[in-house]
C-alpha cells in the first residue's frame, strides 16, 4: 500500500506547537512522505531516564510498528521549549535527548536515531550525541 512512500518516525510531545515545526524538518532533511508521529508529554525525560518500564514499552512497541510496517529508518527523539511533561530547562533536555538517543539506539541498530531540540523561536535544532558514550 505504501510501499513507494517513505516514512520516518518521530518520538515527539504530544505538545501541539511542536508537531508541523517537526513534520517540516523531517519532510525536509529526510525527504520523507509521512513522519510517524509518537506522542508523550516530555518524551525524552522518560526515554533518558528509562525507569517507567510501561510507557517505555508502549513507545517501543509503536517504533517496532513503525519500522515494521512502514520501513521507517530514521527515529528523531523530541525535547521543545516550554514543555509541560518536562519542565526542565533547555541544557538539561538536550543531554536528556542524547541519555534517550543512547537508550533507544539498542532497540535496533539499522535504524537512525537522532535528536531534536524545538526552540523558543519554533525552529528545529540538531542535537548530536558522543557516540563512545555507553548506556548506563
Amino acid at each position: 500500500m505504501y510501499t513507494n512512500k517513505k516514512f520516518v518516525t518521530s518520538i515527539n510531545c504530544m505538545d501541539g506547537r511542536t508537531q508541523e515545526p517537526i513534520i517540516n524538518y523531517m519532510k525536509s532533511k529526510y525527504e520523507a512522505d509521512y513522519i510517524d508521529m509518537i506522542t508523550e508529554p516530555g518524551p525524552n525525560k522518560i526515554l533518558a531516564e528509562n525507569i517507567n518500564t510501561s510507557v517505555i514499552e508502549s513507545i517501543k512497541t509503536r517504533v517496532e510498528v513503525s519500522i515494521q510496517k512502514h520501513f521507517s529508518k530514521v527515529i528523531a527523539i523530541v525535547g521543545h521549549y516550554d514543555c509541560g511533561g518536562n519542565p526542565s530547562d533547555e541544557k538539561t533536555q538536550k543531554k536528556q535527548i542524547q541519555d534517550a538517543i543512547i537508550n533507544v539506539r539498542a532497540w535496533n541498530e539499522d535504524v537512525e536515531v537522532i535528536g531534536l531540540w524545538v526552540d523558543e523561536n519554533w525552529k528545529v535544532n540538531r542535537v548530536y550525541v558522543n557516540l563512545e558514550q555507553k548506556t548506563a
